[in-house]
Order: C-alpha cells, then structure tokens, then sequence
C-alpha cells in the first residue's frame, strides 16, 4: 500500500516563514501608505513608525536572538497590534465627524452604516492586528530558541 507519511514542518522552516510573511507583509504596507500619502499628520505617521521599529526588531531578534531582543521584538508587536485598533477607531471617528457635518441629524444604524463606508476606509488599518499577532507568534517560537541557547 501507500506510504501515509505526513511531512510536516520543522520547526526553523516555521520560523522563516513567519518571518518573510511579516518581512513582506509589512514593507508592503508601509509603501502603500507613503503611496497614498499617508503623512499628514503625526497621527498619519504613526503606523510608518510602528513598522519601521517592528522591522528594525524584528531583523535585530533574527539576526541576534538574545533576551533582549526578544523581549523589544514582543513590545513592537504588541504596539503593531495595539496601533491596528487604534488607527480603527481613529477612522471610524473621522467618517463619522464627517458624516455629521454633512447630515447632522444622522444617528443610529444610519450613522454607523454611513461612518462604515465613508471615504476613510474604517477596517484598513485592522490589518496591523494580524500582523502584530503573527509578529507576537513569531516571536512566541523563537523564545524557546532563546531560552534552549542560553541555558546551554
């Protein structure tokens, strides 16, 4: 009969991959924002910066791998994520601002539908939760990489 091995992946090559998806994930974003020009305000710049340190943290907890390291990787995304609910309900607020001064009477499900799809896309910066999360899984694993090296 068949062979019914499962290949499964080992624990380096999980590692990698986490970290070229955020790599990739992350430039990708950032130069979308600088494309639609994403820098008006400090608020705007804020998510630039929020990469900008998870990549530097993210290379240094590669390259590195010390306690340190690790525990600066942990903060950028737990301030990736952080930033993702933020910027949320940032945009929200503004569409409904916005909303408001052109029908001030709006309320209710209307209010809220209009904020929704209103010219700020709402949901855009939620996309920093996932990657916060996958930065948080990627350094999660690579913790025990740490702890197994230094125990040594």
């Amino acid at each position: 009969m068949g062979d019914n091995t499962v290949m499964t992946p080992s624990h380096g090559m999980i590692q990698r991959t986490l970290v070229l998806v955020l790599l990739l994930s992350m430039i990708g974003t950032a130069a979308e924002l600088l494309l639609l020009g994403h820098t008006e305000d400090l608020w705007q710049w804020e998510p630039l910066g929020v990469f900008a340190l998870g990549l530097v943290t993210l290379m240094w907890h590669v390259r590195a791998g010390t306690i340190l390291s690790h525990r600066v990787c942990l903060t950028a995304m737990a301030l990736m994520v952080l930033s993702g609910v933020v910027g949320t309900l940032l945009h929200y607020r503004g569409n409904v601002e916005f909303e408001l001064e052109m029908v001030p009477g709006l309320a209710g499900w209307a209010l809220f539908r209009e904020a929704m799809t209103g010219a700020t896309p709402v949901l855009a910066p939620g996309a920093m939760i996932p990657l916060g999360l996958v930065g948080l899984l990627y350094t999660l694993i690579s913790r025990e990489r740490t702890t197994t090296e230094t125990s040594l």
